[in-house]
């Protein structure tokens, strides 16, 4: 299963040299969470997700 969930969503035309998408990822990362950045075409967003499979039971159930 291929399912992923959104942690944040980021618009793409941020302040020019800002990484909003990527900062937000790190700091998941950091707290253990394999947080990565992917883009949204259809919304013309990033977003930050964690795949299904690796999303703690707690947080799943939220």
């Amino acid at each position: 299963m291929n399912s992923r969930v959104v942690l944040e969503r980021f618009p793409a035309g941020g302040p020019r040299g800002s990484w909003p998408a990527e900062e937000f990822a790190r700091a998941r990362r950091t707290e253990g969470q394999r947080a990565e950045v992917v883009m949204d075409l259809a919304s013309d967003a990033f977003l930050v997700i964690v795949r299904q499979s690796e999303v703690p039971e707690v947080a799943a159930a939220a």
